[in-house]
């Protein structure tokens, strides 16, 4: 039975790759997950905020010095380059995970803004990762801010990310565009290897009693992963080479069968193995081996897009078309 697949240029052993989480700041715990069946490790985020607020403190605390103490001008203190930043940890943390396994290990920049980016990009490629993903989490917020600006922001930083380093680049979007498959088809003119959808935007929530805003972070569910099925249907085959990777929401073999239907090309898990340990990724991948057996199919590619727009009888389907039937069938029992 075959479970390759290709996956932002990168020749896979199946299409079981979990994404961005915790897990991978332990080289032992992606050692679990590979040993379980993963075929590539996308590690945690590289954070904008984190690294810019890290910079002004150390800045800030250099200059300080310098200013209070006569001697730190005579070489006192520390150059600023000596001190081990978050940003040496994420190179640090890649270049062991790269040691250690024998997958691909995809880097991940999280940030709203072209600056910085081009040199973390290069630093990432230097380190030895075999891809990145660029998660770009901007909630548009300002009422003057037009969608086409929105969409330039994404378009801007890939376009320069793509002049800078030589890697894959996959895009991790949010649904919130006004046009999914129209963004997706502009990033991928602009250089994009592939497109990972959906982003989860997490929702901050109201402490009643004392009226404020409080952090508030909530597993996925099964049900959540059937918004990346219908757009991974919908651009399955239109766009030429571009990968096609759904996150949110898989947590089953059923889960990840769904969306290999529809079109894509890898799943990623996060929530699965957060809450059930790194050997959940073998659960999956079994479950989707013994469909495929029960099915009679061979390989990966035998069924992949057999569900989406180009293959079923009815596309709009996917669109429109069902909604009014869905409402209708809806039967309240009263409790």
């Amino acid at each position: 039975m075959d479970l390759a697949t290709r996956y932002l240029g990168l020749e896979l052993k199946n299409p079981i790759v979990p994404s961005a989480s915790p897990l991978s700041k332990i080289v032992e715990q992606c050692k679990q997950l590979e040993d379980a069946g993963a075929a590539a490790i996308i590690m945690y985020s590289l954070f904008e905020e984190a690294i810019t607020a890290e910079t002004e403190t150390m800045n800030g605390f250099l200059s300080q010095q310098a200013t209070g103490f006569a001697e730190a001008d005579q070489g006192f203190l520390q150059d600023w380059q000596d001190f081990s930043t978050g940003t040496e940890q994420y190179l640090e943390n890649l270049r062991r995970l790269k040691e250690a396994l024998d997958i691909p290990v995809i880097a991940s920049l999280n940030g709203v803004t072209p600056s910085g980016w081009v040199e973390h990009g290069r630093e990432l490629e230097r380190a030895g990762a075999d891809a990145l993903e660029l998660n770009v989490y901007y909630v548009a917020a300002d009422m003057d801010q037009p969608g086409s600006v929105v969409e330039e922001r994404y378009l801007e930083i890939l376009r320069t990310l793509k002049h800078a380093i030589s890697i894959p680049i996959n895009m991790k979007l949010s649904p919130s565009f006004s046009s999914v498959s129209n963004m997706v088809q502009r990033l991928a003119t602009a250089g994009a290897d592939g497109v990972a959808l959906f982003i989860r935007f997490y929702q901050p929530d109201i402490n009643i009693d004392s009226m404020r805003l409080q952090p508030s972070l909530h597993p996925s569910t099964s049900a959540e992963a059937l918004l990346a099925m219908r757009w991974i249907a919908i651009l399955y085959g239109r766009i030429d080479k571009l990968s096609l990777g759904a996150t949110g929401g898989i947590h089953t073999a059923d889960d990840a069968i769904k969306l290999l239907l529809a079109g894509a090309d890898v799943v990623h898990l996060c929530s699965a193995v957060l809450k059930n340990g790194a050997g959940q990724a073998g659960v999956v991948l079994k479950g989707i081996e013994a469909w495929m057996e029960r099915q009679g199919f061979e390989s990966i590619d035998d069924f992949r897009g057999r569900v989406s727009a180009l293959a079923v009888p009815n596309p709009a389907e996917l669109e429109r078309a069902s909604y009014v039937n869905i409402i209708d069938s809806y039967s309240f029992v009263p409790g």
